[in-house]
């Protein structure tokens, strides 16, 4: 039973019990195909929307996300490995890298600019989180005053299909390194 046919089963049992139930998400994984969900990128010096079926549709993709722009192991390692290995992931055939961050498409933008992304990465704003919750890797940042994010992660997409995803855990950076993710290509 599919995971919302199966909720759906179950809301309406405890419904009829009184009781109120939460939608549960459940984690992506390899062999399912994303979800769709609009991102935005900065194009001509405005926000432009990306819808995530256009991105992966017939194109094999590197997805990484991290928890936010401007970080320190975000800035430092994270964007940085993959700027620096994008030519070598483009000759192994991947067709676009692309970073996602729960952050407007401004902070994206300009931390794009200073990292000197150029036209090596993509860096999409998943501003609400809409497409972070959608594959199930949010995390919640509160106690460091940064709200819902996206936990620090990497996929490689073959049109619109999971092949690989590295989650890290908490505080760590490695399976998402894009050193690990050449290993796979």
């Amino acid at each position: 039973m599919r995971q919302s046919a199966l909720f759906a089963a179950l809301r309406l049992r405890y419904k009829r019990c009184g009781l109120i139930l939460e939608e549960i998400s459940m984690t992506i994984k390899v062999g399912d195909k994303v979800p769709s969900a609009t991102l935005m990128q900065m194009k001509g010096g405005a926000p432009q929307p990306l819808k995530t079926d256009d991105l992966f549709s017939g194109k094999k993709v590197v997805v990484f996300a991290l928890p936010g722009a401007f970080t320190p192991t975000c800035s430092a390692k994270h964007l940085p490995g993959f700027v620096q290995n994008a030519d070598n992931m483009k000759a192994k055939g991947v067709d676009a890298i692309a970073c996602v961050s729960v952050n407007d498409a401004f902070v994206m933008g300009a931390w794009g600019e200073q990292q000197k992304t150029d036209d090596k990465v993509m860096m999409l704003a998943d501003g609400n989180g809409d497409f972070t919750r959608a594959l199930g890797l949010e995390m919640d940042g509160s106690r460091f005053g940064m709200g819902k994010r996206s936990q620090r992660f990497a996929m490689i997409v073959d049109n619109g299909v999971v092949k690989e995803l590295n989650i890290e855990e908490p505080g760590a950076f490695a399976v998402s390194s894009a050193e690990h993710v050449m290993k796979q290509l």
